[in-house]
């Protein structure tokens, strides 16, 4: 709609000598917040230098300038904006036939049409059952992957497998290869506990490193164990809940490229050895320099390993070769070093990926929040989390005497828990909030799918895809203007990389659903076939939505 009132006000403002383009009007225009003022609005205290003119006057004028269309029933001026009402039955009727067309495919777009995404997610330490907050990373990634499959991207799933590292040479230390995923987590927290009090120990860690590094057999053999053992003990756990990748890509394997590295970086006259013998890239008169008491990267060790920053410029490489459309999802506490290795990427001449950082999810306790740590075990494990979500989904379902999945119930309380805030906002986490279901929750929105489900199921008969509509009650229209925000939501999500949007639009797509619900009788109305059919379109775009998210629905509940 915002496209079709665009084209008509070009005309007039071409005309007044204002030059714009239809995108530059379509993003200024506007959805008032009552529908007796219209169903969208023009501003025109922007035009007020162009024209010299009162905006009060200049809307006046415009209005009166305005082509007729079909799809507009009548346009007026109220103080400095324009106003245009639609033609509801008309824009009912070909929206319905276009929900009931399109189906899955409705609200998505050709944008992706031939082009390729990558995408790296979650990409957590491999020496442990994930927690809540690293879960973040997981459930983000995988709604941005399934906005992006919805616009048509040919896209790739990326988990970098930080293999070199600290964490894992303490369980090698501590002779964790033999252990099974579920005991990796009480070995981690003793062994970094005695790391911590013990220099000699933690030379130890890092002697294994550098023999990981060199090709030590036997440790290489114990690295590669352990690894494996949490990766696919990790992976599992996401797989619980649809969140699957393509592409496992180890940092062990970025050991020898990133040797190409550092010869590319001595040519630039960045590279320098530090007052410890190390390697370092001046990052001096670039965009971290304010930001740093010392703005270098440190690149090695001082015998010449490598260290994760080295490896990870190896890394990127190798992805935004892969693919132009180039994704990472990080936490908040990485914005610098990602800063660094962007800063890093330009000294080679390559950009960077598209970062999307997340705040953190703390942990309530004793009335304070604190950030969740691994290694100190202050954390809520996100399959213990998962197990008491499906409990009290069972307890529900069995309260209500239905039949609904309660892993899918569950699984929609912590995802939309999570994705309904913006992803740099902080999450203070709540295990009975997170697991309500009732108000702004997953279960609720699943629940309204599942009363539109119902009522055609007991309304038992085809639907007839001719139809006339003579008057449109508010709560019917209200529905049909939500229908036609899908695609700028799914749209702007993309642009934003931000799914927050996507999961208030299905929370408020749903309480329009549920007031027409209560307003507009259904079954055995004199208008029961378009009321049903509105009923069935409901359930095709919250299902569309909720599928961004992740998020599966049911039929009963």
């Amino acid at each position: 709609m915002k496209e079709q009132i665009s084209k008509l006000l070009k005309k007039v403002l071409d005309k007044k000598g204002i030059k714009l383009s239809e995108k530059e009007i379509e993003q200024v225009i506007e959805i008032p917040p009552s529908s007796e003022l219209g169903d969208y609005a023009f501003p025109c205290f922007f035009l007020k230098e162009k024209l010299k003119q009162n905006p009060v006057k200049i809307a006046e004028e415009i209005k009166t300038k305005i082509p007729s269309s079909e799809i507009i029933s009548s346009v007026n001026s109220n103080g400095s904006y324009i106003n245009f009402f639609l033609n509801k039955e008309k824009i009912s009727k070909e929206l319905i036939k276009e929900i009931m067309t399109k189906k899955d495919r409705f609200g998505s777009s050709d944008i992706g049409k031939g082009k390729k995404a990558l995408v790296e997610h979650t990409s957590i330490n491999p020496n442990a059952s994930p927690h809540v907050g690293r879960a973040r990373n997981a459930i983000i990634g995988d709604s941005i992957v399934q906005i992006l499959k919805f616009l048509n991207f040919k896209t790739e799933v990326h988990y970098y497998v930080n293999d070199v590292s600290k964490q894992i040479a303490m369980l090698v230390l501590a002779n964790a290869d033999k252990l099974n995923f579920s005991q990796m987590l009480k070995k981690y927290i003793e062994i970094s506990e005695k790391v911590s009090r013990s220099q000699e120990l933690e030379k130890k860690v890092f002697d294994l490193l550098s023999k990981f590094e060199k090709g030590d057999k036997k440790i290489t053999e114990k690295f590669r164990r352990i690894t494996k053992t949490c990766v696919n003990g990790q992976a599992k756990i996401f797989s619980e809940v649809g969140i699957k990748y393509d592409y496992f890509d180890y940092e062990s394997d970025y050991i020898q490229p990133s040797k190409k590295i550092l010869s590319e970086f001595k040519k630039s006259k960045k590279l320098f050895t530090d007052d410890y013998g190390r390697l370092v890239l001046n990052q001096a008169g670039t965009s971290v320099e304010n930001k740093m008491k010392s703005p270098v990267l440190v690149l090695t060790r001082s015998d010449g390993t490598g260290l994760y920053p080295l490896r990870d410029i190896a890394y990127t490489i190798y992805k935004l070769k892969r693919a132009k459309k180039n994704m990472i999802i990080l936490g908040e506490d990485q914005k610098l070093y990602f800063q660094q290795l962007s800063e890093a990427l330009k000294l080679l001449n390559y950009s960077s990926p598209e970062v999307i950082h997340y705040s953190f999810i703390l942990l309530k306790e004793n009335g304070k929040s604190k950030k969740m740590s691994t290694r100190k075990g202050d954390i809520v494990l996100f399959e213990d989390l998962l197990k008491e979500a499906v409990s009290k989904a069972q307890k529900e379902i069995e309260k209500r005497k239905t039949k609904g999945n309660p892993k899918i119930v569950a699984i929609s309380s912590i995802k939309y828990s999570i994705l309904k805030n913006h992803p740099n906002k902080s999450i203070l986490f709540d295990m009975e909030e997170a697991l309500n279901f009732e108000g702004d929750t997953g279960p609720y929105i699943l629940y309204s799918y599942a009363r539109a489900s119902s009522i055609l199921k007991k309304a038992n008969r085809k639907l007839k895809k001719d139809f006339d509509i003579n008057k449109l009650d508010k709560q019917e229209f209200e529905l049909v203007k939500k229908f036609l925000q899908f695609n700028d939501i799914v749209l702007n999500s993309y642009n934003s990389m931000n799914p927050s949007a996507i999961a208030n639009y299905s929370y408020q797509l749903s309480q329009l659903f549920n007031e027409f619900y209560h307003s507009c009788p259904v079954i055995n109305s004199d208008n029961e076939n378009f009321r049903l059919l509105l009923v069935d379109s409901f359930r095709q775009v919250l299902k569309n939505s909720l599928s961004l998210l992740g998020i599966k629905t049911i039929d009963e509940m």
